[in-house]
């Protein structure tokens, strides 16, 4: 009887075993798998975003792979990547990475497409975590608003008057919603500035010595899925407040 006792917890212990090791097993495979195909779809949306940016710019390079990191403080933050349009040895445009932080719910991060003479080929937001329904139309799959960029410099419209027309600019706010409007059009004149006072070194860069894409951060929230709240709330205006 002792015997069959032992031999069972035997048996126990060994299917035990063998049911970890394969479930162990799976779940490696699983997650390999879909790791492979979330940096993938990464990938993707990163030439996607770079490429729309940079809307009508004859270039002959992959951007993705042709990028430097720069700091400053009118960009928003440190190390943020630059991606480089070249045409042969010439660079035409940079799609500069930009952080707004002074959205309604934080942080909105954007990519502004610029070519060599100071002008927006275009905009994307990257990441945000605006109100759904309400500041997310600042996404391109939601409104028309972000192209109203394209083909506006620093004298086009005058600096002064690149602000919400809320606050006597050009660009128009959201119904019930300006503060987030008005984050981005801070952040796409900032990006302007910086590109004014830093063109010729970014003209400069040289290409990469070796082919290592580079990604959108993947460490930040991405742009939320949409939902239709049940109640939505206005963003609070403090009363007065300009872009600085």
């Amino acid at each position: 009887m002792a015997r069959l006792v032992v031999r069972d917890v035997v048996i126990t212990t060994l299917l035990l075993g063998l049911f970890a090791a394969i479930g162990t097993a799976v779940v490696a495979w699983v997650h390999a798998a879909t790791e492979a195909r979330i940096a993938e779809n990464r990938l993707q949306m990163t030439r996607t975003r770079v490429t729309q940016v940079l809307e009508g710019l004859d270039y002959d390079n992959d951007p993705v792979t042709d990028y430097h990191r720069v700091s400053d403080d009118r960009l928003g933050g440190e190390d943020l990547p630059v991606w480089i349009a070249r045409r042969g040895t010439e660079v035409v445009g940079v799609a500069l990475s930009a952080i707004a932080p002074d959205g309604y719910s934080g942080d909105i991060h954007l990519l502004v497409g610029i070519d060599r003479t100071g002008t927006v080929r275009g905009v994307r937001i990257t990441q945000h975590r605006e109100t759904p329904g309400l500041g997310d139309d600042i996404e391109v799959e939601r409104s028309d608003w972000i192209h109203d960029f394209r083909g506006r410099s620093l004298g086009d419209p005058p600096i002064e008057r690149w602000r919400v027309r809320r606050d006597g600019g050009v660009f128009d706010q959201f119904t019930g919603a300006t503060v987030t409007p008005r984050a981005v059009v801070r952040a796409v004149r900032n990006a302007l500035l910086y590109f004014e006072a830093n063109s010729e070194e970014l003209l400069a860069l040289p290409p990469p010595e070796e082919d290592e894409v580079l990604i959108i951060d993947p460490a930040v929230p991405e742009i939320p899925d949409h939902v239709t709240p049940t109640e939505r709330l206005p963003e609070a205006e403090p009363p007065g407040e300009l872009l600085q």
